[in-house]
């Protein structure tokens, strides 16, 4: 059995969904993910957070162009999928030139004292912190109805998802591509690997040269507290060197030791001494003692060796078009990386100035 499409996307995750959202308003999109649902790795567990300076400036450059979709999604949602939370960056002495470095270039941020870090989050030791920034405009993103927004889209534009279907060989015939996956072949002219963690997999089973991504375990737990604090006013906080952060969810408190530990692709679980370890960093800079985790979980943040995104037509491979290596940016960079792919795989100019584009292609690592 054949099935015929003008694009296939490998990968359902947030940065797959959105980009085929996005080219099925003119051609004939197919999604192909292995899980049985949207979303199931890095998009369903991350912090869902959009801060405009976070990243190198490529990054930020991204982040500026996403967020007035995210603010009015048109055809996504009928509000918003931000809403106020804030970000602040804690240093120790030793942390400082971390903190400046981070600060280098970006904008909207406030100086705070120890003493006001506290009157904003008042479980943090004063005594700990030789400087911090607070970035206001630093947001929450509702990532679960951003993902079903552009799957609506998606679906709405004629596009197709089949879940369950784990990709098991993809070859270039003439001027097609064939992919089976679950023991049907589908065939494109273009292929779009979003396959987040095991994007390289994929390349190597399209017989396109790797671009050394690597997957890094992200860990996180969830505390609760006493009712007397107002968990839900208060901003994602942490410290400026990412030994840990904390951010209020649903009335308790996600607590992430910030671990970076690197993996094979894999369905990701929590290791249980890099998380205590964590919870201890986090421990020594507030005041509240961490007595039960209710619940903890891990995902995956793929990075490419200079830690920006791969996007764009693979040199070696004719229609094979990268979208991967988002590492722990994919959800508030999905609306601009969605727009810029649409772009160049249909041919339109993006809107990303040209040495964007040009710090996010695939040829920089040939």
């Amino acid at each position: 059995m054949t099935q015929t499409a003008d694009i296939i996307v490998i990968g359902g995750g947030i940065a797959g969904i959105s980009a085929a959202a996005v080219l099925a308003a003119d051609a004939r999109v197919l999604v192909l993910e292995a899980e049985p649902q949207m979303g199931y790795h890095s998009t369903g567990r991350s912090a869902a957070i959009y801060i405009r300076n976070y990243g190198n400036s490529v990054l930020r450059a991204i982040n500026a162009l996403s967020e007035p979709t995210l603010a009015q999604p048109e055809g996504i949602s009928d509000h918003s999928l931000l809403s106020p939370r804030g970000e602040l960056l804690i240093a120790s002495e030793d942390e400082m030139p971390t903190l400046e470095a981070y600060a280098a270039g970006a904008t909207g941020l406030d100086r705070l004292s120890g003493a006001e870090c506290v009157n904003i989050v008042p479980i943090l030791r004063p005594e700990r912190i030789a400087g911090a920034i607070y970035e206001g405009s630093a947001q929450s993103i509702d990532v679960d109805r951003m993902l079903q927004g552009y799957v609506r889209l998606l679906k709405a534009c004629g596009g197709q998802i089949m879940t369950g279907a784990r990709v098991s060989s993809i070859m270039r015939e003439g001027s097609l591509w064939r992919v089976d996956a679950c023991g049907t072949s589908f065939v494109a002219p273009t292929v779009v690997n979003a396959a987040g963690a095991w994007a390289d997999e994929v390349a190597a089973l399209a017989g396109a040269q790797r671009m050394g991504l690597q997957p890094m375990r992200r860990s996180a737990a969830l505390l609760r507290l006493d009712p007397e604090h107002d968990i839900e006013s208060w901003p994602l906080f942490g410290t400026a060197s990412e030994t840990w952060y904390a951010k209020p969810d649903a009335g308790r408190l996600m607590v992430s030791p910030a671990d970076e530990d690197p993996v094979d692709p894999h369905d990701a679980w929590v290791d249980d001494m890099v998380l205590a370890e964590g919870l201890d960093r986090y421990e020594q800079a507030v005041t509240v003692p961490v007595t039960r985790v209710e619940h903890s979980w891990a995902g995956l943040r793929t990075f490419a060796p200079d830690r920006t995104p791969v996007v764009g037509f693979a040199p070696d491979l004719e229609g094979f078009f990268w979208l991967a290596g988002q590492g722990g940016y994919g959800v508030q960079t999905a609306p601009a990386l969605s727009q810029t792919a649409a772009a160049l795989i249909t041919g339109q100019r993006p809107a990303l100035p040209s040495e964007t584009l040009a710090a996010l292609a695939p040829e920089r690592f040939c």
